[in-house]
């Protein structure tokens, strides 16, 4: 099944349809690189947003991508992976004209003010103030490549066409090119993701591009001169250290910037927050256990600090624990009422709630996301499952320090057992528990105000007995049905 075309914006009616009308609303042709700056300045200017959707690079990443941009740089973003690079470079785009005109048909989207062709040039002066003029939308302005070892010269610059030559055209004639990506992206913006994975050969088809805007083919120089803004992301260790790619290219970048991970833990946060898609409500102190899970991750001495640990490794984690969630809430639904008790809620009132205990599958499910040192072949899961339990009792004391949890530790004290688990549902774990002195001091420190649901008060019990047992002060065993036992001292 193929994906939907992107929808193409049509041009406001109000647009001059004629070179005569272009020039008689005063339009004047400026570079990408000039356009970009004084967009963005009058962004400044405005306090507008000029990075919306981009997290955590507020004081350290988008100053300089913005100095960048002021000074007309070419740039390259280096980073791990799961930075944001991409998602930056994409949202540069929204930095262009939302409308730019162009000679109709030229597949290298030429000003009429300012064609590059001999066959536009021939056009304008022969068309003059009637020349049509069409209109271009910045989505239709950025261009990017994924670079991989097969990518080709013709891939990003063009090649001859052997159909055109056999027409009867000579060979330095433009018109028997077939331009390669770059080219096409003329007037916009161009990026390169993983720039150092192009061979030598193909970095070298570049140079030209960057520094004096032309391009080469099969060996004669055709002058174009390019009006683009290039920009290129690598992995720091491919870009600095291997020498995979080659110094006159670095040397013609004007800037080179390094992201980052998110630097705090709201950071983290905001960022799951903004891109994970939940399909169950995941209560703030799950988030934060696995936030705080991937930055244990991300820092742990078993992990290989130069592959990184991916932001997409805890936005996965949230949707994974929601998933968990509203398969709990859609099995008990319809499955027989337990003896005495009430049917859990069906998932369609939207009462599905994550809990800790659905944490623990991530460890398995998202494995393959991280790449450990050598001497830890075979010990993946138990590395992440300790990491987690970390987070979960960091989060405890974070959330819930201060508070008499006596009530909870009396419940076991006489030999009960609470009993939870992946298909325990919310009313048969608050049966277990009955009324609890400090419940409500308990939930309204896990911001789940006043009137809390039975799943989201399940979710904050569950969250007390775990943390409880992890600070050693409630015992903990697991069934071989998979089901967790609470009780007892730790």
């Amino acid at each position: 099944m193929t994906a939907p075309n992107p929808v193409i914006p049509v041009p406001p009616a109000d647009l001059p349809r004629t070179l005569g009308e272009l020039r008689a609303a005063g339009h004047r042709y400026r570079t990408v690189k000039q356009e970009l700056r004084d967009n963005l300045v009058a962004r400044m200017r405005a306090g507008a947003d000029r990075f919306p959707g981009i997290v955590g690079y507020e004081d350290t990443v988008l100053p300089e991508v913005e100095r960048a941009l002021l000074a007309g740089h070419d740039m390259v973003l280096l980073g791990e992976r799961g930075q944001g690079k991409t998602r930056l470079i994409r949202s540069l785009a929204a930095l262009l004209d939302e409308w730019t005109p162009v000679i109709p048909g030229s597949v290298l989207n030429e000003h009429p003010l300012h064609p590059l062709t001999p066959a536009s040039r021939a056009q304008v002066a022969e068309a003059g103030d009637d020349l049509p003029v069409g209109w271009l939308h910045r989505s239709m302005r950025y261009g990017e490549k994924l670079a991989t070892p097969d990518t080709s010269v013709g891939d990003l610059i063009g090649d001859i066409d052997p159909i055109r030559i056999a027409e009867g055209r000579t060979l330095g004639d433009p018109e028997t090119i077939h331009f390669g990506l770059v080219p096409r992206t003329n007037r916009g913006i161009f990026a390169v993701n993983e720039l150092p994975d192009l061979a030598e050969r193909i970095q070298v088809a570049l140079l030209n591009v960057l520094e004096e805007r032309d391009i080469q083919v099969r060996g004669y120089q055709l002058r174009l001169p390019l009006d683009l803004l290039l920009v290129a992301s690598a992995n720091p260790e491919d870009y600095t250290n291997r020498g995979r790619i080659i110094t006159p290219l670095k040397d013609r970048f004007g800037a080179e910037i390094r992201t980052h991970y998110p630097v705090d833990l709201e950071l983290e946060l905001a960022l799951i927050r903004q891109e994970a898609d939940l399909v169950a409500e995941v209560p703030e102190h799950v988030l934060e256990v696995l936030a705080r899970f991937a930055r244990a991750v991300r820092e742990s001495p078993s992990v290989d600090p130069r592959a990184g640990v991916s932001a997409r490794f805890a936005i996965a984690a949230a949707e994974t624990v929601a998933a968990a969630a509203l398969r709990r809430a859609a099995l008990l639904a319809g499955a027989a009422p337990p003896a005495g008790g009430d049917r859990d809620p069906a998932p369609t009132g939207g009462t599905a709630v994550a809990r800790i205990g659905d944490a623990v599958s991530v460890t398995s499910t998202l494995r393959g996301k991280v790449e450990f040192e050598s001497g830890e072949e075979g010990r993946e899961i138990e590395v992440l499952a300790h990491l987690l339990r970390t987070a979960t009792a960091e989060t405890f004391r974070a959330r819930l320090a201060g508070l008499d949890l006596s009530g909870f530790t009396d419940l076991v004290a006489e030999g009960a057992v609470i009993e939870t688990g992946e298909l325990v549902g919310a009313a048969d774990l608050l049966r277990q528990v009955g009324t609890v002195p400090g419940l409500a001091k308990v939930l309204d420190r896990l911001g789940m105000g006043d009137a809390p649901t039975p799943e989201e008060a399940a979710a904050g019990v569950e969250f007390v007995l775990e943390g409880l047992h992890l600070t050693r002060r409630l015992g903990k065993d697991v069934t071989d049905s998979g089901r967790t036992v609470y009780g007892g001292r730790g």
